[in-house]
């Protein structure tokens, strides 16, 4: 699935023409692994809680994010940048609600928590009290639990808002572009020679903490600034910083390192003393 998903990523430009036929690849592989799930005997609960909570959400999350860049291209409408720009926003503020109106369960799901799991992914175990998705009373309970669906819904609107977020900084870099026409650039003498993973964590940590413009500058603006300054493309950072949250350990690798090699300087300075 993953590699016909990432040949048509690669072959079709069309964004619409791709999110078809990425669903319709889905639509397939997700109709057999329902049939396989059906007839299957899970051995225990343990092994059900864990198709559940972590196996099947990952084909669902991509079925709702392909459907949901679908409606998003098809929907875009037409009026310049500024127009485009604030139907983007719109989109990214619908996640947002989303995570409003779900904060518990992303708590559960973000922390790693398993003290609910008997109740949201065994199937027919379900709990009316514990928030369910109307979806979940009109869906087929040989194939679904109470709340597998959302974890494939937050999974989702991870891919979504990286989509968005690209799409949005695709418009920033059009505008610099645009105004640094006329612009001549000095060729930078310095060059960022660390890997660019390590760079976008330093800029996203930037940008957390306010450091540049009182905190008052975009970070697409500030991933700019160091592809100028430093010579180098970065490419579509925010899906780099999406695999920088799911890392299980060392999130922070880069400014961990930063921190150890700061500190045996300051070491090494005071043994001089």
């Amino acid at each position: 699935m993953n590699s016909q998903l990432q040949f048509i990523r690669l072959e079709t430009e069309d964004a619409i023409k791709a999110a078809e036929l990425s669903l319709k690849v889905l639509l397939s592989v997700i109709d057999k692994l329902k049939r396989f799930t059906i007839k299957y005997k899970f051995k225990n609960e343990a092994e059900e809680i864990y198709f559940f909570k972590y196996q099947k959400p990952l084909f669902i999350s991509k079925l709702i994010y392909h459907n949901r860049v679908l409606n998003i291209e098809t929907k875009k409408p037409y009026g310049g940048e500024k127009v485009t720009r604030k139907y983007l926003n719109n989109e990214l503020d619908k996640l947002k609600r989303f995570f409003d109106n779900n904060l518990e369960f992303y708590k559960y799901h973000r922390t790693n928590s398993t003290y609910l799991d008997h109740k949201y992914f065994i199937r027919g175990k379900h709990d009316i009290k514990l928030s369910l998705d109307t979806f979940y009373f009109e869906a087929d309970h040989r194939f679904c639990t109470s709340h597998d669906y959302k974890v494939a819904k937050i999974i989702a609107h991870d891919l979504v808002q990286v989509y968005l977020e690209d799409e949005i900084a695709n418009l920033d870099r059009k505008e610099l572009k645009a105004h640094s026409k006329t612009e001549v650039l000095p060729k930078p003498t310095i060059f960022w020679t660390g890997s660019k993973v390590a760079l976008i964590e330093l800029i996203y940590a930037l940008h957390a903490d306010g450091s540049l413009n009182n905190g008052k500058i975009e970070l697409n603006a500030i991933a700019d600034f160091f592809e100028k300054s430093f010579g180098i493309e970065l490419g579509q950072f925010h899906r780099s910083f999406l695999e920088l949250r799911e890392r299980k350990t060392g999130r922070t690798k880069y400014i961990d390192t930063l921190k150890e090699k700061l500190i045996k300087r300051m070491d090494d300075a005071d043994d001089l003393l």
